[in-house]
């Protein structure tokens, strides 16, 4: 299979770093038995960033190897000692690049050596329990969790960036003319469809140096995948002029300068964009005889519709010199009109997942789902596996008007409320009530407040009480229905026939016992 040496759209799989965890350490020093929290922060993870370089011309690279990841950061560590950030991955793109999501929604178009744009965030670092220490929690057992970087899937589409581009049919003698007025050396042959990715030379016309590119020939029905297309059109959307290539000697049946252009023109507009650029034109091939006599009879014609045309010979170089300055004009009129462009930061920002309240809560048939950057970040940085943790979360949730926005809406106790994203929501069982903001006074790691189970925790666990008093057949659904219609019972009940305790003795009943 043939390698590829020019690649000019390519899918890439972009990962940022992940945010380091913080630390939960109490300082350990010989006669200082009240040391305080120590605990460190994580460090951030690295970003992922695309700079434009000069060096770098194609996308060929990221076509290898499509997945790119930023280093994570650092854990924290006792004694105040906050962990390392994770590097930045700067990926260099050539000048031109347009970045756009798996959508087709345009995200940045990268154009001037020097310009950068974030692609993905690193993860924040989570805080040490030495930063979450207060007035009230002066030792905090527990410590947040460093956050995910952002991961996502991009789109890079390289437009090049050029002064002037050249178009027309295959063997018109673009890649001829491009060699002869620059340095350019593309391969150049008797048949049609030589020129299979695009080439770019530098031209100098008196004080004005500009770039010429030249993209592959296009045929009659390119619009609908004839040839090679319009594939590489992208290529010319930002060039200042068109310069129309015209074969003057072809030797195949039916064709003329004037259908040819025609052609050309009604591809351009299939394609579109490209109305507003000022046209040349140049009747190529004079060098033979029949050229020559073909391109005075539709000279004048082509000057009647308002081009300028000029009669050039790639093979011989006449003509060449007027068409450089004529281009060069073009070029320094398009300069002078637009501003100069600047190298700039560019910081991918996705739009908040509450739209801009700190958050908002819905009713759905699984719950309450609640939205919002804040309490989706909380949660992410809680660790669930400590209590103290999870109470800290439940205080700055209550903070936020959370609890109080739920049973505004009607929320009761035992009802389900989900935070994040349907695919990935954390579940809780709703309890208000829960005071915010208690002097903690028990041990590290633990919160009294979570001491009361949930009536969902209490019941499985009366449920496997009950399962191993079981009779023979009786299933988990069994032992839960019987626990329901006899609540506060767990397991067979111990009663004797007609005392008491037995639930069927009536005390009217005359085949009571006595």
């Amino acid at each position: 299979m043939a390698v590829p040496t020019f690649v000019d759209q390519v899918r890439m799989h972009i990962a940022a770093g992940r945010g380091g965890n913080g630390v939960a350490s109490v300082h350990r020093e010989k006669f200082k038995p009240l040391g305080g929290p120590d605990g460190g922060n994580g460090g951030p993870g690295g970003s992922v960033i695309l700079r434009v370089t000069g060096d770098v011309t194609t996308l060929i690279d990221y076509h290898h190897n499509a997945k790119r990841r930023a280093e994570h950061g650092g854990q924290g560590a006792g004694a105040h000692r906050n962990g390392a950030h994770g590097a930045d991955l700067v990926l260099p793109v050539p000048d031109g690049t347009v970045v756009s999501d798996t959508e087709g929604n345009v995200l940045a178009d990268m154009v001037g050596i020097g310009t950068e744009m974030v692609i993905a965030q690193g993860g924040r670092g989570g805080l040490g329990n030495a930063a979450l220490a207060s007035a009230k929690r002066k030792a905090p057992g527990f410590a947040l969790l460093g956050e995910p970087g952002d991961e996502l899937e991009v789109i890079l589409e390289l437009k090049v960036v050029a002064d002037i581009g050249l178009v027309g049919f295959p063997s018109a003698g673009k890649s001829s003319l491009i060699a002869a007025i620059s340095r350019a050396r593309p391969k150049i042959a008797d048949y049609p469809f030589t020129t299979l990715v695009p080439n770019l030379g530098v031209v100098r016309a008196g004080d004005t140096t500009f770039t010429v590119a030249d993209v592959p020939g296009l045929i009659e029905g390119a619009a609908e995948g004839r040839g090679l297309g319009h594939d590489f059109l992208r290529h010319i959307e930002r060039c200042a002029a068109l310069l129309h290539v015209v074969d003057t000697a072809s030797i195949e049946p039916g064709r003329n300068p004037i259908d040819d252009l025609d052609i050309m023109e009604g591809e351009l507009a299939r394609y579109g964009g490209l109305e507003d650029r000022p046209r040349l034109v140049a009747l190529n091939k004079i060098d033979v005889p029949d050229g020559r006599d073909i391109a005075s009879f539709v000279v004048d014609e082509l000057r009647e519709r308002g081009l300028r045309v000029f009669e050039i010979s790639a093979a011989s170089g006449e003509g060449l010199k007027e068409l450089i300055f004529a281009m060069g004009e073009l070029v320094a009129a398009a300069r002078a009109e637009q501003p100069q462009v600047e190298a700039q930061r560019i910081v991918l920002r996705p739009a908040g997942a509450d739209g801009g309240a700190d958050f908002t809560i819905t009713e759905t048939n699984e719950g309450w789902r609640v939205r919002g950057e804040k309490p989706e970040r909380w949660v992410r940085q809680t660790d669930f596996s400590n209590d103290e943790a999870v109470g800290f979360l439940a205080d700055r949730l209550n903070r936020l008007g959370v609890e109080t926005a739920l049973v505004r809406l009607g929320a009761e106790e035992g009802d389900a409320v989900l935070i994040g994203r349907p695919e990935n929501s954390v579940v809780f069982d709703f309890k208000p009530g829960i005071d915010a903001g208690v002097e903690m006074l028990g041990r590290r790691g633990e919160d009294q407040r979570f001491d009361e189970q949930r009536p969902a925790a209490k019941r499985r666990r009366k449920i496997d009480e009950a399962m191993d008093d079981r009779t023979e057949g009786e299933t988990r659904a069994d032992v839960a229905r019987r626990l329901d219609d006899s609540p506060g019972q767990s397991g067979p009940m111990a009663y004797e026939i007609g005392s008491a305790e037995d639930p069927d003795w009536n005390e009217s009943d005359p085949d009571a016992l006595t």
